[in-house]
């Protein structure tokens, strides 16, 4: 009769992953007791260097903590699920950055957009970018599937537009800020398109982002396990052990959580700072925010590009922003209604035409059945013109 070992605890999460998470907590709990008499408004620029970087590397390493502990579920759990426990664990961490920036003690009415703004040029420029070249000079043409790939635009084209169009030609608040009506309403349509998306992702229209190539080999690949796993009692000792181990990865993605929730706010006012005393645009606190989050999960789709796994990257990328939006725009006006902050959602002309240009582009990269690397090459293009534009607008 087969037997299946059961791994303990200590085979199941290496000696490693303690330690990182030791660390991580030791420097919030430093932060919590000491946090207040270094982190303010009277530091000095060689204090505020050297919290930055301790936060910095806390912050990313939790980071990329969330991202292991995500990615070892996705395997458990399969696709799509996989991918949406990742993309919903960092997009969370980037929603806490933006909410602590708010509340923070410098007026930055503009955050919630340029994060949002900046996530898409990162992600579906850079990030795509690179998935598209990379995969595309080791694979030649890679297979993706397209009916996946066009609801993600789709709802790109419905929650940007209404969030970050929209606002600069209706008279709402003034100065692309929606009233308090219009925040409530489009917060809750915003919110309910968002979970009827991931309702129909999770369910019958699952098939839609699994990679076609592999659908019929997974299928086999099924059927051959379970002729394996006939014996009930093998079944009954996998299932549990593999339960086991979704459980303890999900309490350890939380503990990676946590740390980025409760450093959030300190590592907020140093960002203001170092803005304010660089003189630097004010912009560049969203593509701070942007960067620290994504930095992991964007490594992750270029991995998976690499590995000839291109609907992978797509369901990171597009969904990274789709939940940004879905996520970030309700959240944004919440608090900004609860705090009586002013939220600003309304891009500028040029973040308008950029905004257009990578959507159009990116419906043309995702019209066919196979990528192309040239157009991996014109993806990198508009992120360097659109960090140009930060520095030299």
């Amino acid at each position: 009769m087969n037997t299946i070992k059961k791994l303990s605890f200590k085979e199941l999460i290496p000696n490693s992953t303690w330690i990182r998470l030791g660390l991580i907590w030791l420097v919030v709990v430093g932060f919590t007791f000491f946090g207040h008499g270094l982190v303010n408004e009277q530091m000095n620029n060689m204090t505020a260097i050297c919290i930055f970087g301790i936060l910095l590397a806390t912050i990313i390493g939790a980071a990329f903590g969330v991202v292991k502990e995500a990615d070892e579920l996705a395997h458990k759990l399969g696709e799509p699920y996989g991918t949406l426990i990742l993309t919903l664990s960092i997009v969370s961490i980037e929603v806490i950055l933006i909410a602590a920036v708010m509340l923070g003690p410098t007026d930055n009415p503009t955050i919630g957009k340029d994060s949002i703004f900046s996530v898409m040029m990162i992600i579906m420029n850079l990030v795509m970018g690179l998935c598209l070249l990379l995969g595309g000079l080791k694979f030649g043409e890679q297979e993706y599937n397209v009916q996946g790939a066009m609801a993600y635009h789709s709802m790109i084209i419905m929650l940007g537009g209404i969030s970050m169009m929209l606002p600069n030609f209706i008279v709402g608040a003034g100065d692309g800020a929606f009233s308090t009506i219009q925040a409530i309403i489009l917060s809750a349509l915003v919110a309910l398109l968002y979970a009827a998306f991931l309702y129909f992702q999770m369910t019958k229209y699952s098939h839609h982002y699994v990679q076609p190539a592999l659908g019929k080999m997974e299928i086999r690949f099924a059927e051959l396990q379970q002729e394996k796993m006939s014996d009930g009692a093998v079944n009954s000792q996998k299932s549990e052990s593999n339960t086991s181990e979704i459980i303890i990865r999900s309490i350890l993605l939380l503990g990676m959580i946590l740390p980025i929730v409760l450093l959030s706010h300190q590592m907020a006012v140093v960002v203001d700072y170092g803005i304010q005393a660089a003189k630097l645009p004010i912009s560049l606190g969203g593509v701070l925010i942007a960067i620290i989050v994504f930095t992991p999960e964007s490594m992750t789709a270029v991995k998976a590009a690499l590995n000839n796994e291109f609907q992978r990257a797509i369901n990171l990328c597009h969904g990274a922003f789709v939940s940004t939006v879905g996520l970030t725009v309700p959240a944004v006006l919440i608090v900004g209604l609860i705090s009586g902050k002013t939220v600003h959602f309304g891009l500028s002309g040029a973040e308008t035409i950029m905004f257009v240009l990578t959507l159009l582009l990116s419906l043309m990269t995702f019209l066919g059945r196979r990528t192309s690397p040239i157009v991996g090459l014109m993806h990198i293009a508009l992120f360097i013109i659109f960090m140009m534009l930060i520095f030299n607008p």
